[in-house]
């Protein structure tokens, strides 16, 4: 009679299917378990804290833009010539000046531009204005040259009838100074009407001066 061996259990097998079923399982918990165990190892430590996002504040709001307001008109100074011909029939022009040596000079020009003949027959009446239509108080305005430094010769007064478009000229003359006069307030003599002419370019002449005019002349006779 044939003796039969007894089939061994297969324990290897199963503890092998145990090990395989358990690895992955280990394998899964790995970094949960080595975290946990720094934290054994050492309690003290704190957690890395974690980075916060840096709040911006807004933007302010920009202020709404607002135009630089716009220079006043220079004041409207009276009396300034009308366009065209003035209801005097005369108009008046001063022409650009000349310099030399601290003497200034303008020449004024009267024109008829009216329908009748006009007398003349001695000096312009000037007051020089400041750029608000007011007098110098210390420019005193004398008939001929005689007081002011170096100016020529004043020819003196003679009778002059302006037929319609005929002129006249008289010459200003001053000393330069530091304050300028803006306008001239003008009339063919002392006690007529007057206008306001405004030069184009400013009388150096203020604040205290003297101003001195030549007679009227035809101006052909210049």
């Amino acid at each position: 009679m044939i003796a039969t061996r007894p089939r061994p259990r297969p324990f290897r097998s199963a503890a092998l299917v145990c090990l395989l079923v358990l690895t992955p399982v280990l394998g899964a918990s790995g970094c949960g378990l080595s975290a946990e165990l720094d934290r054994e190892s050492n309690p003290e430590r704190t957690p890395a804290p974690t980075p916060s996002v840096a709040v911006v504040p807004p933007s302010p709001t920009p202020a709404p833009v607002t135009s630089a307001p716009s220079p006043a008109p220079p004041p409207a100074v009276p009396g300034q010539q009308a366009e065209g011909c003035p209801k005097s029939g005369l108009r008046f022009a001063a022409d650009q000046g000349d310099a030399a040596m601290g003497l200034r000079a303008m020449g004024l020009d009267v024109t008829n531009c009216g329908g009748k003949p006009y007398k003349l027959n001695g000096y312009p009446a000037v007051t020089v204005l400041d750029g608000s239509g007011d007098p110098f108080p210390g420019v005193k305005t004398v008939q001929g040259t005689d007081q002011v430094s170096m100016a020529p010769e004043d020819p003196g007064p003679r009778p002059i009838t302006l037929a319609p478009g005929e002129s006249a000229h008289a010459a200003l003359y001053w000393r330069m100074n530091n304050t300028s006069g803006v306008y001239l307030r003008v009339a063919p003599e002392k006690g007529d009407d007057t206008v306001t002419v405004r030069p184009p370019y400013p009388l150096d002449i203020g604040p205290e001066n003297v101003l001195g005019t030549t007679a009227w002349q035809p101006s052909q006779a210049r």
